[in-house]
């Protein structure tokens, strides 16, 4: 089964020679300047953690993070006119280290990464300092390989056409106070169990395999649904009182917990969720504000313990059925599209 997600929104997410193999860090406090094809990568910084990668389209910049710490940034050339990167959420659905492309005359694309069964991918490649490319995220090659090496299948990519904010820990408030408790001690083997017969949310998590867990919160349509590897395996219904936030976000679910306790799970930690799209006027205090979040708290709690470090949260304003501008998580069967339009393939 292949699905996907889309969110009707305005546009929102030379090889490298010798001498640009590594680069001076900069003074602290002063902007990091780069050459086309330099790049700066310090993986000492965040030994452990889920790998986040944040491409921002006007700066050319594509930053690494793993478990909320920037470890690597690398100039980057993206869609020239005509083949416009697309922005959004995405995960790795592929990886090879040596790749042509069918389309362009066999051109290499090593350290391949693919984002979309359409073309989109993360690959080594001719950074010249402008977009250049036919859609793909071109990165210089030592910085490809390296990020390769750190990455897995499932990782989340972030495109987007603002300038890079530096993500910031947050609290998204996934599991708001106005929630009723469920029953303490639920067992993540009951998660696998048949929705009650009055339940009025959905909940099949045979129909995916293991792997990138993404949540969507509408607020529009008053859902909250869940995918794994792009497959919807829980829908539910959610009510919202109060001032609603404008726009889409997205979170990271990094390692370790809170010291207390999720507010409407009381036998259960706070997670910590890193921001990396959107406006971080509402952090920490929450996405959702001043806002309730009411659903049934049988889901709440399927929800949170299927979550695993690099899950994402992706809360809009936007209906989830709406014209694509930006794709949140394609599908990770892999299904050859039927036109294919960039340089990925």
């Amino acid at each position: 089964m292949r699905r996907s997600i889309t969110l009707g929104l305005a546009a929102c997410l030379v090889a490298l020679s010798a001498a640009a193999l590594a680069v001076a860090t900069p003074p602290a406090g002063s902007p990091l300047r780069l050459l086309p094809g330099e790049y700066l990568w310090t993986p000492e910084l965040a030994p452990v953690g889920p790998v986040l990668v944040l491409v921002s389209l006007p700066e050319q910049r594509a930053y690494v993070y793993r478990n909320g710490v920037r470890i690597g940034v690398a100039t980057a050339s993206t869609g020239k006119p005509g083949y416009d990167t697309p922005t959004g959420v995405f995960s790795v659905l592929q990886k090879k280290r040596e790749h042509y492309s069918n389309l362009y005359d066999d051109a290499p694309m090593p350290y391949m990464q693919r984002l979309t069964w359409d073309g989109i991918a993360l690959h080594a490649g001719r950074v010249p300092g402008y977009p250049a490319s036919h859609g793909c995220v071109r990165l210089p090659e030592a910085f490809a390989e390296k990020l390769y090496d750190v990455t897995t299948r499932g990782m989340t990519v972030v495109i987007t056409d603002d300038p890079a904010r530096v993500p910031m820990l947050a609290d998204p408030r996934l599991f708001p106070a106005s929630a009723p408790p469920p029953t303490v001690g639920t067992r993540v083997a009951d998660l696998s169990l048949p929705v009650p017969a009055d339940a009025v949310f959905s909940w099949q998590p045979g129909q995916a395999p293991p792997g990138q867990v993404t949540v969507v919160l509408s607020l529009s349509e008053r859902e909250m649904v869940v995918m794994r590897e792009g497959v919807e395996i829980g829908r539910s219904p959610v009510n919202l009182t109060g001032p609603l936030p404008a726009g889409t976000r997205a979170y990271l679910l990094l390692d370790g917990v809170q010291p207390d306790a999720a507010t409407s799970l009381p036998d259960r930690p706070r997670r910590r969720w890193l921001r990396v799209l959107g406006d971080g006027a509402d952090d920490p205090a929450g996405v959702l504000g001043p806002a309730g979040l009411d659903a049934d708290p049988r889901f709440l709690a399927r929800v949170y313990d299927i979550l695993v470090p690099g899950a994402t949260l992706v809360v809009t304003d936007e209906a989830l059925r709406r014209a694509p501008a930006l794709t949140v998580i394609e599908a990770g069967d892999e299904i050859p599209p039927a036109r294919p339009h960039a340089e990925g393939q």
